[in-house]
């Protein structure tokens, strides 16, 4: 039998684990898939959590639902990966070997990478929604919120769902139109980009449209710190941006494994080929 480990069962790894169940031969193949936990979390709905259109509910399924009869469940977190050896060791002390490997683990935000942005105001004032805390959190503080400076900011790429920070702004014009505070409310989209489409097809079809939802696009900014006391951000270069109500996409990266088993880069990382999704470290690790 040959074996196919596939470490996360988050949205890549499930859909990884159906696709090849459905084709490869049971009689040939062994598939295995590692989580830490039995609980799945549909990120992509923690976009629609703050202006209630999903509640958690909505977005926390048993992982088991979604895995194909057939492929073995592991849950245990990953303690480190061992290319050279094609052999996984797991938090629990067992080892998994594998012939072929898929890294499915995902990336996180980690807002402890900027100063002052995990302070006394975070999920007060300080706000993020991709997590189900910082998306739940923000949705109580919107219903009882009237209105200010509403400042969106990415502080570096690159991020999971790029076009997510984009979504939220134009959910957000809509939510405030909906509940008649929009004139009340000043959204600005704060961005490390050049621009907040920067693909130049979508630029050219899309780039007036925060100047028709009336929102303030501030480009180039690299967020260096976050002032709580004195409700603003502020760059690298010093520029400042001040808020009342701050929805930041904090640095992404990936797993800590990653990290200990020393292939990643600085951000934990797996550097790939942009075609395959091959890892350059072994060519049998995807």
């Amino acid at each position: 039998m040959k074996k196919l480990l596939i470490l996360g069962a988050g949205t890549a790894g499930t859909i990884m684990a159906n696709k090849l169940a459905n084709t490869l031969s049971r009689d040939e193949w062994q598939i295995t898939i590692v989580d830490r936990d039995e609980t799945h979390h549909y990120q992509p709905g923690y976009l629609f959590i703050p202006f209630g259109i999903y509640t958690p509910r909505d977005v926390v399924k048993p992982r088991r639902d979604y895995l194909p009869r057939g492929v073995e469940v592991v849950l245990s977190a990953i303690d480190v990966i061992e290319p050279e050896q094609n052999r996984v060791r797991l938090a629990n002390g067992r080892v998994l070997g594998y012939d072929f490997l898929i890294i499915a683990t995902g990336a996180r935000p980690v807002p402890a990478q900027t100063e002052g942005l995990l302070g006394d105001d975070w999920h007060k004032h300080v706000f993020d929604f991709y997590t189900l805390e910082g998306a739940s959190a923000l949705a109580r503080r919107l219903k009882h919120w009237d209105g200010g400076r509403l400042v969106i900011n990415i502080v570096e790429m690159p991020i999971k769902c790029p076009v997510a920070p984009l979504e939220f702004a134009f959910l957000a014009d809509w939510f405030f139109t909906e509940a008649g505070l929009r004139s009340k409310v000043e959204i600005e989209y704060v961005t490390p980009l050049p621009g907040a489409f920067t693909k130049p097809k979508a630029a050219a079809m899309l780039g007036d449209f925060l100047d028709k939802k009336n929102i303030r696009l501030t480009a180039e900014f690299a967020t260096g710190s976050v002032d709580q006391g004195a409700k603003k951000i502020v760059s690298w270069d010093q520029r400042e941006v001040s808020y009342d109500l701050l929805i930041t996409i904090p640095t992404n990266m990936g797993d800590e494994a990653i990290a200990r088993s020393g292939f990643g880069d600085e951000l934990n990382f797996i550097p790939t080929d942009k075609h395959t999704l091959r890892s350059k470290v072994k060519d049998n690790i995807f």
